[in-house]
């Protein structure tokens, strides 16, 4: 309850600040809407030339596009933590939330959220439903329960793989460019996997699991049964990946011996 206290809090405080400037929030969202246009632009013209591309058709990809929007949008409303070396390490900001009652990284996650990239997941919704509308896709009754799953799933797995290249710089505290190096390998689990090689499917699946937060959980409600059960692992994938970083921050921390000269 303590911690669900201090989430609120946090938003209330967040809500009003960020509308005490409403122009800046209008364009930050008329940017992220114009770098997911740009993305879907791509995909319309890649399939300007071909009406396949490794067994998958054009709307197959929108709509796995549209299913990766929904968990990436939850990933960057509230593990917004790109300048985690710089702002809290070298600058010894983590000084200060170490004298916290609180978790370290909860305290992090939510200093630095952005609730309006929640934007995203809705305009995954309006792609996921156009393309699904096309496909002819029929929902069970579960299956709004299991896609629920399957984008926590996904943003857990976002979630625990950058918190562990946050924690690079409990060991390593100069500036490396390695958040924006793995934010564009991360790019590649938007599209299907198995247009990959099998070495860059192994490290999709199994090392940077990319793939569980796009086109694995998308194939369930494509109905590629081939795919199923790695879109069921999404779940465990997530929860592991995002356990180990919590435990591998926990021994970071303990590491940190504060800013200083």
């Amino acid at each position: 309850m303590f911690y669900a206290s201090m989430f609120f809090q946090y938003v209330s405080q967040y809500v009003k600040t960020r509308f005490q400037y409403r122009a800046n929030l209008f364009v930050e969202f008329f940017s992220d809407l114009l770098s997911q246009a740009v993305n879907f632009i791509f995909i319309l013209i890649v399939f300007g030339h071909t009406s396949l591309l490794h067994g998958w058709n054009r709307d197959e990809i929108i709509f796995i596009y549209g299913f990766f929007l929904v968990p990436f949008a939850l990933f960057s409303a509230f593990f917004n933590i790109w300048d985690f070396n710089d702002r809290y390490i070298i600058k010894g900001e983590l000084d200060r939330i170490l004298t916290r009652p609180i978790h370290s990284l909860f305290q992090i996650v939510l200093e630095r959220m952005e609730l309006e990239s929640l934007l995203g997941a809705l305009t995954g919704l309006v792609v996921m439903f156009y393309s699904g509308s096309r496909l002819g896709i029929e929902l069970k009754w579960f299956d709004p329960i299991l896609f629920i799953v399957f984008v926590v799933g996904g943003a857990l797995v976002y979630g625990g793989v950058f918190v562990m290249l946050a924690c690079v710089s409990f060991w390593a505290d100069a500036r490396t460019d390695i958040m924006p190096m793995m934010y564009n390998i991360s790019n590649y689990g938007r599209y299907p996997v198995d247009i990959y090689n099998k070495v860059i499917r192994f490290v999709l699946t199994w090392l940077l699991p990319f793939a569980f937060v796009g086109v694995y959980p998308a194939a369930y409600f494509l109905g590629k049964k081939e795919w199923f059960s790695y879109a069921f692992l999404t779940p465990i994938m997530g929860v592991l990946f995002f356990v180990v970083s919590i435990f591998v921050w926990n021994q970071g921390v303990k590491k940190y011996r504060g800013a200083g000269n």
